[in-house]
């Protein structure tokens, strides 16, 4: 037996023990599942603040933060899907503050590893299946046998019908999928409602369907999904004056696809250059590394490698699995310090242009060796801006 295996069956009886000693909340409240390689942050957002504006008492836990029975907590430095114990605690603390829903961003892992079991799923989300966690899950086919894990625990599915994993889910058994939804539905009505980045509109047609499916009207959705801010470190502009940064937690290749393409096309308008600063994790995936540097190097006018916890990896080592994807392309520079990265970027900016900076996006600390240390990408562009403005 693999020591995966006997850590999955630990986490079981974690599980276990936590549901018999919390007495299983999940029973007493509606829970709605959000899985996905990416997306899964702002989709949770999106249908808490939509359940909220609509009247409905509701908790949350996602990456950047749990909202639970009106409190606000920290979620942890680099983990989604919490401990079975503080997943039923929270649960527990929301069945009795009389809540109605409980949206729970739910990773691969977290389903793999069974810290989700136990929990009774109203509603299973799959916001896409695309090339991540291929270090732990080993393929891809594997790797989507985990996510759809949450929509045969769920009373009600619903997936991407646009999305690649879409042909693999339906040809499943049918005695799961009798209420199987898709989100792709509603892309026009989402077209509509708001001017989006081609990511987020699957995002917010996904929370949209969601919504719809618990019954609340056209009305108040639109209304609600006008007033939505993206959650910290989500396409977000934090410098907006001769050029722009923007901060994104995107590291995967299907997020760098989307977001960079989005940023040359229509927020550049061929005005300025794309000045992108990433890495890669350490310890994790390295298959993605590639496809991370030739989905850079595609849409990018200048790229900066730098540190994205590195952990007991050689950052140089990490950079190169990047760079042997980029193939002839040759502007790029590594600076393993990610503050000194940052305003390396931010000092070659010129008007119009946009610096992305993306990986850390909310995150709180950077893993190198075997230690966390405090880190914030808002605040280094701050320093950054600040350093740059000295020198005028």
């Amino acid at each position: 037996m693999t020591i995966q295996k006997l850590k999955n069956i630990y986490h079981l009886f974690q599980a276990i023990l936590a549901n018999l000693w919390y007495g299983f909340p999940s029973r007493k409240i509606k829970v709605i599942g959000i899985t996905g390689t990416d997306g899964k942050t702002t989709t949770t957002h999106l249908i808490y603040h939509v359940l909220k504006k609509a009247g409905f008492r509701i908790s949350m836990i996602s990456t950047v933060l749990a909202r639970v029975a009106g409190q606000e907590y920290e979620t942890g430095l680099h983990t989604t899907t919490s401990s079975s114990f503080l997943i039923q605690k929270m649960l527990k603390k929301a069945v009795l503050n009389n809540d109605e829903y409980f949206i729970l961003e739910t990773t691969s892992h977290g389903l793999d590893q069974n810290r989700v079991w136990g929990i009774s799923f109203y509603i299973g989300l799959i916001t896409n299946i695309t090339h991540e966690h291929l270090d732990y899950h080993k393929n891809y086919e594997e790797y989507l046998l985990v996510k759809m894990k949450l929509l045969k625990m769920s009373k009600i599915s619903i997936v991407n019908k646009d999305d690649q994993s879409y042909k693999h889910i339906k040809n499943q058994s049918a005695s799961w999928r009798t209420n199987l939804k898709s989100t792709t539905q509603n892309l026009k009505t989402i077209d509509k409602i708001t001017k989006l980045t081609k990511f987020n509109k699957y995002n917010y047609s996904a929370a949209y369907t969601v919504c719809k499916t618990i019954g609340i009207s056209d009305k108040k959705i639109k209304s609600a999904l006008k007033t939505f801010i993206l959650p910290k470190g989500r396409l977000e502009i934090v410098y907006d004056k001769k050029f722009k940064v923007i901060i994104d937690f995107a590291h995967t290749p299907n997020a760098f696809e989307n977001l960079l393409s989005e940023i040359k096309g229509p927020l550049l308008k061929n005005k300025g250059k794309l000045i992108h600063v990433f890495g890669s994790a350490g310890l994790r995936d390295k298959s993605k590394r590639p496809l991370m540097g030739k989905a850079s190097s595609r849409y990018s006018d200048y790229i900066i490698l730098t540190e994205e916890d590195y952990r007991t990896e050689k950052p140089g080592d990490i950079f190169k699995g990047i760079i042997s994807g980029m193939a002839s392309f040759s502007n790029f520079e590594t600076l393993v310090d990610r503050q000194n990265a940052i305003n390396r970027a931010i000092s070659l900016a010129k008007e119009d242009d946009v610096v992305v900076l993306t990986g850390k996006g909310h995150e709180k600390s950077l893993c190198r060796g075997e230690r966390e240390y405090p880190w914030s990408e808002h605040e280094a562009v701050i320093i950054a801006i600040k350093i740059l403005n000295t020198k005028f």
